[in-house]
């Protein structure tokens, strides 16, 4: 198994970097083809938590939301978002007995969940954006990879038992210290940026990585499913690869526009 997904990390790290290097429209692509796969993956969730998905609503309301994004960069979020709940509410009074408010805020949590990619774009349109995305991404690897490995090799206390059992204490720790250790390189080889804010940032990025991971264990244990899809091998599905990234990419983006740029 870890030779598939290093294989597969040899593969998926370079077309990722590569598409975030070229940003616009390559990157707009890349970040809709992760919105169709993981949304149809969240989708067979649901299923398995005993809902009734629409798969045409969840991945239309994706697609409106990255076309907004790569047409007014954050301007029309909110709006756009508000648009996004009353269609699935319509979707209810259209469609039911058959379509159940249950269903509508499976459906809507699902859209607005897995929507949250749209900030690897939004990230990459900022000043030195091409900077912040691969801090975004290189750090959120470095969480994942760290506590994959410093929780193999010396993990004894259990994290989150009941959500994911493999998780530890000590990898949490490892994850974290990844992280920072990524903010602190960037820090150094980029003197333009405060040291400060790229380590705080590393540490934010540590934490809400191993949240991603937890919210989308959360899904599968009650779905009753070990992976989101079998579409990556090792690594099982889209969504098992970038559910941190869907946590950590809003964080970065508004931290970094907010407070930093």
């Amino acid at each position: 198994m870890l030779h598939l997904r290093v294989l597969s990390a040899l593969v998926g790290i370079p077309v990722t970097i590569l598409t975030v290097w070229y940003g616009g429209i390559a990157l707009w692509i890349f970040t809709v083809l992760i919105y169709l796969f993981a949304g149809w993956e969240i989708a067979l969730m649901l299923k398995g938590l005993g809902l009734k998905p629409n798969r045409l609503i969840v991945q239309v309301s994706g697609l409106i939301l990255l076309t907004s994004a790569y047409l007014y960069k954050d301007e029309n979020i909110g709006p756009v978002i508000v648009l996004m709940v009353i269609g699935h509410l319509l979707t209810m009074v259209l469609l039911y007995p058959h379509f159940t408010p249950t269903d509508v805020f499976g459906n809507l949590t699902a859209s607005l969940y897995v929507g949250n990619i749209v900030f690897l774009f939004l990230t990459r349109n900022l000043p030195n954006g091409w900077i912040w995305v691969l801090l975004l991404l290189t750090a959120t690897w470095a969480s994942d990879t760290f506590a994959y490995f410093v929780g193999r090799a010396i993990g004894k206390h259990k994290l989150a038992p009941l959500l994911s059992p493999k998780k530890t204490v000590e990898g949490a720790v490892g994850g974290l210290l990844g992280a920072v250790l990524i903010g602190y390189l960037f820090g150094t080889f980029n003197p333009q940026l405060n040291m400060t804010a790229v380590i705080l940032l590393g540490i934010l990025i540590g934490i809400a990585s191993l949240m991603g991971d937890l919210v989308e264990s959360a899904f599968k244990r009650q779905a009753k499913v070990k992976d989101s899809s079998q579409i990556i091998p090792g690594h099982g599905g889209v969504l098992d690869r970038f559910d941190s990234l869907l946590l950590t990419a809003p964080l970065v983006y508004y931290v970094v526009k907010m407070f930093i740029i």
